[in-house]
């Protein structure tokens, strides 16, 4: 197994080797960790769909909160008209983002057929170019025109405009992009521009009002509402494992070119970048929060770039469903004498966890002096760490305790691919 996964993930990998050596005990383990892998694509329009409507249709239970009879109670002292007065206050700041790029194709080995030379020529090109064009949202955040996007609206653009309500136009200039967070920033020349009010995404519950804005199939300055169907959604269970982002789910209706606009809150805060959408699904709609969207952004408007701390394990959540299929497979490659806790299947050579001591068969259960049970507590916390920072665990080998502190790196680009 030569594919490296960064942490936080299921050990996907390590489960089909096992299975292909004992399939009907590990079938059972995989299908028990969680919805993985239902396979994501990226559309130059702004829509970013996760696919595979088989697989969502068998798991919904997975991944959708059952809608609420009634609607969250108005927001006190806003009257039933609060959704006109959000739009009001926030629609001048958010924007329609159109993007361009030059795709380059080499033509066919047959055309180099002496046969079509013959009757072409000099006159049969090498390859061929075609420019493929794109819708998006953005909102500004900043006076002087930072704006707050997606990665995958601007990606491998040659060009980027942006169109603002009041039907102004200028030419973006995107100041970095993150892939594994899919945020972007765009700049724009210019001054005193309207600007969004940010929220703090942590403190989000379900069952709050959501109202997002954005341009739609073309459709400009959309505003759909629903509520928070849900908060902490992993990047596995969306359907988009590449990413290091944990998901804001919501009902407000969400579309192909809603990529990169704001979901607000009933006080017209920012609570959200609105980025991904399950196809063939209705009422799921997903949201990168702001506090992760803010936090990249100002390492891009820095830097260009953003940094990612690193451990170099893969785990998974530790059940004694688990425990008792490893221990009773005679292939498995370690034995668990654990109920609880992240089971630590592989460290990565020359990782930090490698360096630090960190071991295959190592049951990780405090984090940072806290118990911790789930393997998207221990992610999010080196999410969050600086890199170089020490992150503290405690561990069960071999029926001993053990403390170590791990200290992060920068994650590597080839686990970034």
């Amino acid at each position: 197994m030569n594919k490296q996964i960064h942490d936080g993930k299921s050990s996907l990998n390590n489960q089909t080797h096992i299975q292909q050596q004992n399939q009907g005990i590990w079938k059972k383990t995989a299908a028990s960790l969680s919805l993985v892998l239902l396979g994501s694509g990226m559309t130059l329009a702004g829509g970013y769909l996760a696919g595979n409507p088989q697989q969502i249709s068998e798991r919904t239970s997975n991944l959708a909160v059952s809608r609420v009879n009634a609607a969250p109670p108005l927001p006190g002292a806003t009257g039933s008209n609060f959704v006109t007065q959000v739009v009001q206050k926030v629609g001048p700041a958010v924007v329609r983002i159109e993007a361009s790029r030059t795709v380059n194709s080499r033509l066919p080995a047959a055309f180099n057929d002496p046969f079509f030379r013959q009757f072409f020529g000099s006159q049969l090109p090498e390859s061929q170019s075609r420019v493929e064009r794109g819708t998006g949202s953005g909102f500004i955040i900043s006076k002087d025109g930072s704006i707050l996007t997606n990665a995958h609206v601007v990606a491998g653009a040659d060009t980027v405009r942006v169109i603002l309500k009041d039907g102004r136009s200028f030419e973006g200039k995107v100041m970095g992009t993150d892939e594994l967070t899919d945020v972007a920033v765009v700049k724009i020349n210019s001054n005193n521009l309207p600007t969004v009010e940010v929220g703090n995404s942590d403190q989000l519950q379900a069952g709050e009002w959501a109202i997002a804005i954005g341009n739609p199939l073309g459709l400009d300055n959309t505003v759909t509402t629903g509520i928070i169907s849900a908060t902490g959604r992993s990047s596995n269970q969306i359907g988009a494992p590449d990413k290091r982002v944990e998901f804001i789910q919501t009902d407000a209706a969400i579309n192909p070119g809603n990529s990169g606009g704001p979901l607000l809150n009933a006080r017209g805060q920012v609570i959200g970048m609105n980025t991904a959408i399950i196809q063939r699904a209705q009422g799921l709609g997903f949201a990168i929060p702001i506090n992760t969207a803010q936090r990249i952004s100002q390492q891009l408007i820095a830097t260009g770039k953003a940094q990612h701390s690193y451990l170099g394990i893969q785990m998974v959540q530790l059940t004694p469903q688990i425990k008792e299929r490893l221990n009773s497979d005679p292939n498995s490659p370690m034995t668990v004498n654990e109920d609880r806790g992240v089971l630590i299947v592989r460290v990565m050579p020359n990782s930090p966890a490698a360096q630090a001591g960190l071991r295959a068969g190592d049951v990780i259960q405090q984090l940072n002096g806290q118990s911790v049970t789930e393997a998207s507590s221990i992610q999010k916390a080196v999410e969050n760490a600086q890199v170089g920072g020490d992150v503290r665990l405690g561990l069960r080998r071999n029926g001993q305790n053990i403390n170590l502190a791990v200290r992060t790196g920068a994650l590597p680009t080839q686990a970034v691919q």
